[in-house]
């Protein structure tokens, strides 16, 4: 019986054996698989994250692409907007530089000019109506000595002549009196005088009992009758501003 009991406990270890190896035979394959599956896991997680960040930096250099496009474009239409103004400017500084070469001759042309005008005006003062003589004479005397004034700019020498033509054309349009003395028989009497434009210019005496009229033609004074006594007065007293403005019967020589 104790022999049996052995061979029975021999068997029963041997089929453990056999039960134990076989399984530990079974478990090696699966623990390789799980650890190949981990690597595998892992190596996945870590490609998908090396294929995000390099998504991630394709991205960035995509905006970044694009800025420098979108930057190389204003760029552009900016250097094409300075070279225009380069153009323009280069332009100008040619034209200036052909202004500047022909100044000198300019200059040559408008000095006689100037010259020529001041004699002509001095020319029309002597032979116009006779009103304020000296002091647009006066005017003539300071052109020309500033044509001699080496201080003083051709432009601003143009500016005064062309001043002084100015002043005398706005003689033509205005109403004025003045006092003064007129020389007539041989004798000097004080007078008021009253003019229009250059149209008529008349005396007055002081008691009023007698007027004149300029003659430019004789270059003399000719008496008026009684019936323009009133209207040169009225002329006189319009020009001060001792009355207003109305309708005179005035002495006026007709053009030729």
């Amino acid at each position: 019986m104790s022999v049996k009991i052995r061979k029975s406990l021999v068997a029963t270890a041997l089929v453990g054996a056999f039960a134990f190896a076989s399984n530990s035979v079974m478990a090696d394959p699966l623990n390789e698989l799980h650890k190949a599956e981990d690597v595998i896991h892992k190596a996945a997680v870590k490609s998908q994250a090396k294929v995000d960040n390099t998504f991630d930096q394709t991205q960035e250099l995509i905006s970044e692409f694009r800025l420098v496009v979108d930057e190389r474009e204003i760029l552009k239409v900016y250097n094409d907007h300075v070279a225009n103004l380069v153009a323009d400017q280069n332009a100008g500084i040619e034209s200036f530089n052909r202004q500047i070469a022909t100044i000198d001759k300019t200059k040559q042309n408008v000095v006689p000019l100037m010259y020529r005008m001041i004699d002509t005006l001095e020319q029309f003062i002597k032979a116009d109506v006779p009103f304020e003589t000296e002091k647009r004479l006066d005017r003539v005397t300071r052109l020309r000595e500033t044509m001699i004034n080496s201080s003083v700019t051709t432009s601003e020498k143009y500016r005064q002549v062309l001043e002084a033509y100015l002043i005398e054309k706005d003689y033509s349009s205005i109403v004025a009196s003045g006092q003064g003395s007129l020389k007539l028989d041989g004798r000097e009497i004080t007078v008021d005088f009253g003019r229009v434009g250059r149209v008529a210019y008349v005396a007055q005496s002081l008691d009023m009992k007698h007027a004149w009229v300029w003659n430019n033609t004789t270059k003399s004074w000719d008496a008026l009758g009684e019936e323009y006594l009133k209207p040169v007065k009225e002329l006189i007293r319009m020009s001060r501003k001792q009355a207003s403005f109305d309708l005179v019967k005035l002495p006026i020589f007709g053009a030729e």
